[in-house]
C-alpha cells in the first residue's frame, strides 16, 4: 500500500519515523513510484526467520483489541 495512504492515529511525522524504523530493521520494504512510495511487510522473510512471530503479534493485538483503527485509506 502507499505510504500515503496509511492512517493511524498519530501525527504524519511520527507514521513516518516509525515506518522508516520498521524499514530500517527490515521489517517492510518500501518501493518508490514517481512520487509515491509504496510500503510492503516482509511477510515472508518474517516468517522463515520467526516462525510463529506474526501470529503471536497478530494474535495478542486482536485480544487486547490493539490496531483496530489503523486503516487503508479506499
Amino acid at each position: 500500500m502507499a505510504g500515503g495512504e496509511l492512517r493511524a492515529p498519530v501525527a504524519k511525522s511520527t507514521l513516518s519515523h516509525h515506518l522508516e524504523v520498521l524499514r530500517d530493521a527490515g521489517v517492510t520494504q518500501t518501493r518508490q513510484e514517481g512520487t509515491r512510495c509504496f510500503v510492503q511487510l516482509r511477510r515472508t522473510d518474517l516468517d522463515t526467520r520467526f516462525p510463529q512471530l506474526m501470529a503471536a503479534l497478530l494474535s495478542v493485538a486482536a485480544a487486547d483489541d490493539i490496531g483496530g483503527d489503523v486503516t487503508a485509506a479506499r
